[in-house]
């Protein structure tokens, strides 16, 4: 006779030994994961240091809560739910996180990041620095920030050349729709020293 498995019931429920393992839709969609599955102690996500011990606790009891918590047809309702919470997790991090950030990297790589590349290339001294044809690498970091007065960006990035590397720093304003350096320095990873190119109230 096979056993009939009740679920929904807390710590009433009995819990299929098929369904026991790791669950990656928690793991990966922790707190979101677990207010789909009522298992509203995927909130302590929210609680800095716990976070980090509750995501992998959520990856290996999270089939155990969510059968327990949740009502569920049978085993193999179960099993195809909490796939579904496995694929979306996969494509969130795989997918959509990535994209979202090339798009944010994207977004600072404007007129004022463009700018000082044109700059950087064109400086000997910058050359003698790291070498020939120098390149950015793919990452920026900083902020880019618009007002009814225009605006102002801080930027940061890599560049690269034949005799090594260094970074940028650069700061920028806005005003009528066009961008100004104030500021570009550059500094060498390997040694240390520090190149200005332009300073503050410099005209491009």
């Amino acid at each position: 006779m096979t056993q009939e498995y009740i679920s929904g019931m807390g710590k009433k429920s009995t819990v299929p030994e098929e369904i026991k393992g790791w669950n990656w839709g928690a793991f990966l969609l922790n707190w979101i994961w677990g207010i789909g599955n009522s298992t509203f102690i995927s909130l302590l996500m929210f609680v800095p240091v716990i976070n980090i011990i509750m995501i992998f606790i959520l990856g290996m009891k999270g089939n155990e809560w969510a059968w327990r918590n949740r009502i569920w047809r049978d085993v193999e309702h179960f099993k195809s739910t909490q796939k579904k919470w496995r694929n979306a997790g996969v494509i969130l991090f795989l997918v959509i996180i990535p994209l979202t950030g090339a798009l944010l990297i994207n977004m600072l790589k404007g007129d004022a990041y463009t700018q000082s590349i044109k700059e950087i290339k064109s400086n000997p001294q910058v050359i003698e620095m790291i070498g020939a044809n120098p390149k950015p690498e793919f990452l920026v970091v900083g902020k880019i920030s618009h007002g009814s007065q225009g605006g102002s960006a801080k930027l940061n990035y890599s560049i690269y050349g034949t005799k090594g590397s260094a970074e940028v720093y650069l700061y920028a304003t806005k005003h009528q729709e066009k961008w100004e350096l104030k500021e570009l320095f550059v500094i060498s990873e390997q040694t240390g020293d520090k190149l200005v190119i332009l300073t503050q109230y410099k005209k491009v």
